[in-house]
């Protein structure tokens, strides 16, 4: 297995193969890199692919000494970029991974970029009488983030994952609480719980704003998290070239449910 040493010891899982010109795949909240595998697998060697867990996250599960933001993981991501030597890269951001894409941009700019690909994420996930693109549809505020305090991290697991994955909804309550208590073996849930707050806190629509490379939006019809209607959102606050691309019949699952597609139109962007 291979590690990415950061500058303060901690060290990131990351898997690079192929050969061309550099693509950096971030996965989701309590995800892994084994989201992108099959794109990857049928990209093969059409371009050099880099995927890595983020902190607190599968393999790199121990890398959680401090507090974890998105502003942490997109330091992680900038330290990457620059120990690897890269650049003319195609970032990547599926979920939170484009959260932390959008905050790389805003703290370090887009001069190692090619051009950036955002997956099925809004740029402010707290909704209130200005927003209405956030987290499920327009449905989550700060008033709901209040009310979930002290609420059971599980329970709230759950929700979030019915409402990614619908089809979950079919399932014994027993049976989705086994299925995702062993998922979470995988991350260290002080981690997750830090960047859920961290995601809500942020606004980052003014980055979209700031982009200086050609910028894509890949995401789910009808969709499920959020509403398809930020397509046309990017696309009105993009200041550089635009492009979006639907997943129809998809929910925030998309890269799952479409691998081939999802493989299929980055080697488009390529």
């Amino acid at each position: 297995m291979s590690y990415y040493k950061l500058k303060n010891g901690m060290k990131l899982y990351y898997k690079d193969s192929g050969t061309g010109k550099p693509i950096i795949f971030m996965h989701g909240w309590a995800s892994s890199h084994d989201v992108y595998s099959e794109p990857i697998r049928l990209l093969g060697n059409k371009a050099r692919c880099i995927s890595y867990d983020h902190r607190g996250h599968a393999k790199s599960k121990s890398a959680h000494k401090e507090q974890v933001t998105i502003k942490t993981l997109a330091g992680d991501l900038n330290e990457i970029i620059e120990g690897l030597g890269l650049n003319d890269v195609t970032l990547v951001g599926w979920s939170m991974g484009a959260g932390v894409a959008l905050s790389y941009i805003r703290d370090y700019g887009c001069k190692a970029l090619r051009q950036v690909v955002l997956c099925d994420m809004s740029p402010k996930q707290l909704n209130d009488e200005d927003w209405s693109m956030g987290l499920y549809k327009g449905r989550y505020t700060k008033a709901t983030m209040e009310e979930n305090k002290g609420k059971s991290f599980m329970k709230l697991f759950m929700k979030f994952t019915v409402g990614a994955a619908p089809k979950y909804k079919v399932l014994p309550e027993p049976l989705l609480y086994i299925m995702l208590r062993k998922k979470l073996h995988r991350s260290k849930i002080k981690v997750l719980e830090s960047l859920a707050r961290s995601l809500k806190e942020e606004d980052l629509r003014a980055v979209v704003g700031q982009i200086t490379v050609p910028l894509t939006y890949f995401y789910a019809v009808p969709g499920s998290l959020f509403t398809p209607k930020l397509a046309d959102w990017y696309k009105e606050n993009a200041r550089v070239e635009f492009r979006s691309v639907p997943f129809k019949n998809s929910t925030h699952k998309l890269i799952r449910e479409n691998p081939e597609k999802f493989a299929l139109e980055l080697e488009k962007l390529l």
